[in-house]
């Protein structure tokens, strides 16, 4: 209903549940769509897209927006473009590689940004997108065993759950596994020496971005060799630069402490 109330958007799309969930108060002002009508209400309307262009459309138009946490204060919406998520999608496919032969868990809620990527990712690359039943990402036991039976070669994780990964029984059998990818916490360094230990065939990557930006902003690629006590997030991706600026806005020596600002087509949010 917050979301609601703040975005305030014109149509919205609601099941039985949904509905329910929000209660007749919440949609009393919305145009709301019924995706469980037995006759759908796009039934009589062309089968083909209009042109973009035709309706004004360009690169700058939102492709979403999705809540911060709130650790600070209120959620707030982040507006993200659609250039701001192509620059991001593209980088990662030059970076990482995908191909039609790989598999991709799609695990994390479509309330978090990394989810984007999942999905549209291995869409656009035409790879195979195996989505996991309810809550598995909450359960390293059911998740060594998706990964195992779909022959999973790429996952994300959040550092934590990458830690009860590593501690589950049977781990060093998922041997499909040719990415792991981490965001959203710090990455121990502990973990990247378990990964190196007990999934040496598997590539790991630590990536680092707010909601705010489209997914992530900086990455770092774990060498084959790694001895460090603190895990880099690496520097900026394509179109994209980071600052270390102190409080006047200048930047900090090396090894100074700073305020972290980001730049260029990854930033691309109003709030």
């Amino acid at each position: 209903r917050q979301v609601l109330d703040d975005a305030a958007p014109r149509v919205l799309l609601a099941d039985a549940a949904g509905r329910s969930a929000l209660g007749d108060d919440a949609l009393r002002d919305l145009t709301v769509v019924d995706l469980a009508a037995a006759t759908p209400e796009w039934t009589n309307l062309p089968e083909s897209d209009p042109d973009p262009r035709a309706l004004g459309l360009t690169s700058r138009h939102l492709a979403y927006v999705i809540y911060t946490s709130g650790s600070t204060g209120t959620p707030k919406g982040a507006q993200n473009e659609h250039r701001a998520i192509v620059n991001r999608l593209m980088w990662m496919q030059n970076a990482y590689g995908l191909k039609a032969t790989d598999v991709v868990l799609q695990k994390t809620p479509f309330g978090f940004d990394v989810s984007a990527w999942e999905f549209f990712w291995t869409l656009l690359e035409g790879a195979t997108l195996v989505l996991a039943p309810p809550d598995t990402h909450r359960d390293p036991a059911a998740l060594v065993d998706l990964i195992i039976g779909e022959r999973i070669t790429t996952v994300h994780f959040v550092p934590s759950m990458l830690v009860s990964f590593l501690d589950t029984k049977s781990v060093n059998r998922c041997t499909s596994l040719r990415r792991v990818l981490c965001s959203g916490e710090a990455l121990l360094a502990a973990s990247v020496h378990k990964v190196r230990r007990l999934l040496p065939w598997t590539g790991l990557h630590n990536l680092y971005g707010p909601t705010e930006a489209a997914i992530d902003v900086t990455a770092w690629s774990c060498p084959g060799e790694f001895d460090g006590a603190i895990v880099p997030i690496g520097r900026p991706i394509a179109n994209t630069r980071v600052y270390l600026l102190d409080g006047h806005g200048a930047p900090v020596p090396f090894g100074a402490a700073g305020e972290f600002y980001i730049g260029g087509a990854g930033w691309r949010a109003a709030i």
